[in-house]
């Protein structure tokens, strides 16, 4: 995969001025995605998360929705927004790439700028495929990125696994 964050909520594919660097490397790029266009996401390889799911989140993951999930100059935007949605006051989104492509061994490079405040809490995470069999945390988390928005000048790298999370304080 190669997928960079840039911006506030945005991402580019492929850094200015040539391949990325595991092209260079020697390695083979099997799933990229250039951002190329304005409008929306290429469903073919993103879906949609939808609604409240996980966390306690105050936000609303929508489905599609222009406001909240686009490609704009080579970027892909994900905005939150404060405005009532359902039953929530913010609305955002969450695109995966669980029902298009997934990965055992590889290399996944990401260049990213998020936001940061207070209440934000920008990621960019791996889940094991086999999460709906499995569950979490056995099936495995790698969050590449992770910035708590009550820590806002660190990020955290973590990887859970059945023995190691934060919910055995591991």
């Amino acid at each position: 995969m190669a997928l960079a964050l840039d911006g506030c909520g945005a991402a580019r594919a492929k850094p200015e001025g040539g391949p990325m660097s595991a092209e260079r490397d020697g390695w083979k790029l099997v799933w990229a995605d250039e951002f190329d266009g304005d409008g929306a996401p290429d469903w073919s390889k993103w879906t949609p998360e939808t609604g409240m799911i996980r966390n306690n989140e105050a936000q609303f993951y929508t489905d599609r929705r222009p406001e909240n999930a686009r490609v704009e100059n080579g970027c892909l935007v994900l905005e939150a927004r404060k405005e009532p949605f359902e039953k929530a006051s913010y609305t955002s989104a969450s695109l995966t790439t669980a029902r298009s492509a997934s990965w055992t061994y590889g290399r996944f490079e990401v260049r990213a700028k998020s936001p940061s405040g207070r209440g934000l809490w920008p990621a960019i995470w791996m889940l094991g495929t086999n999460i709906a069999t499995a569950g979490w945390p056995a099936c495995g988390e790698i969050d590449i990125m992770e910035n708590v928005g009550f820590d806002h000048d660190k990020i955290h790298c973590t990887a859970h696994t059945k023995a190691y999370n934060h919910v055995k304080g591991t």
